[in-house]
């Protein structure tokens, strides 16, 4: 079955930029990064950034931007039967090249990180970026508190810079 990604949530302030691979059947049924409940992604925003507070569904996108920070995805479209990252084939790559005001680039796992420097590896030049632990339910490998830490040490680096 063909998916799309998400819109950009990228404007002409944004420095830091998160990068995933191509967004979840739920998130796409939602048109929302990151909505199905057991990805830990707005848990870990919410806790570092927060103060654990929850952000509603529609303030998540200004609560980004009030940090300077975007949400996209590696691929525009692909091919993928559910929602796991191992399942894609036939894709295409989004192109970053037009996003110039972002310095650092966390990719959320491996998968986002591998698709993008395939696909846009000039754009890493002059830029800072890190690999971080996917926050998606099926990465079961790590323990939540290491990816937790790993996000935390992250965000907060670049978000003071």
């Amino acid at each position: 079955m063909q998916k799309k990604c998400l819109e950009p949530w990228i404007d002409d302030k944004t420095r830091i930029l998160i990068v995933g691979t191509m967004p979840g059947d739920e998130s796409i049924k939602k048109q929302m990064y990151y909505a199905n409940p057991h990805n830990k992604f707005w848990i870990y925003i919410e806790k570092i950034l927060n103060h654990g507070q929850k952000l509603e569904e529609d303030k998540r996108n200004q609560f980004l931007q009030h940090y300077s920070i975007g949400l996209w995805d590696s691929l525009s479209v692909c091919e993928r039967d559910g929602s796991l990252d191992s399942k894609i084939k036939n894709y295409k790559p989004n192109d970053f090249s037009k996003f110039q005001s972002v310095k650092y680039i966390l990719f959320n796992g491996q998968k986002a990180a591998q698709y993008f420097k395939k696909y846009n590896a000039e754009y890493l030049e002059n830029r800072k970026s890190e690999k971080l632990p996917s926050t998606s339910p099926a990465n079961a490998s790590i323990p939540d508190n290491i990816k937790f830490e790993k996000w935390k040490e992250a965000l907060l680096s670049f978000v003071e810079k």
